[in-house]
């Protein structure tokens, strides 16, 4: 196997894991006692946030090596464009990217009002394609009391 389709092949594996973690932090999780999985039905849908991000994540998947996913958020003062996307909660947002004026800019949204202009480009031959990043919290340890030291 060449070392290209060997970090393709990687390259994959982390996307995947990431996309697991993404839709995992946004889905509601399981009562606990819950013998299985709560399964989904017309009287639970899915969050909008897992929504946007699992449409996000279906249009970079299909992409070319020579295109990428222009992601954009307008409001009436700014427009950005989206280059990560952090997943706080199931109810919030939070965009990252680059405004008109080239600088760093943040948008915190809920996830149901968010609206996100998405377009498929071809690169500059010779050019890396961008990938919107998501970012999901890492779950946090249960912090041990004084009598349970280990």
């Amino acid at each position: 196997m060449a070392l290209g389709n060997i970090g393709k092949t990687l390259a994959g594996q982390a996307l995947d894991a990431v996309k697991k973690n993404a839709l995992d932090a946004v889905r509601p999780e399981t009562p606990k006692g819950a013998e299985k999985p709560v399964e989904k039905n017309a009287a639970q849908p899915e969050s909008p946030g897992a929504v946007v991000l699992g449409q996000i994540q279906a249009m970079q998947r299909v992409l070319k090596d020579d295109q990428e996913l222009v992601v954009l958020y307008e409001s009436r003062l700014e427009a950005l464009r989206v280059l990560e996307i952090f997943v706080p909660n199931v109810h919030v947002l939070v965009l990252a990217g680059i405004d008109d004026e080239n600088h760093v800019t943040r948008v915190i949204a809920p996830a149901a009002a968010l609206q996100l202009v998405c377009k498929v480009k071809n690169v500059a031959p010779g050019t890396a394609p961008v990938r919107v990043n998501i970012l999901t919290p890492k779950p946090r340890a249960e912090e041990k009391g004084p009598d349970q030291r280990t």
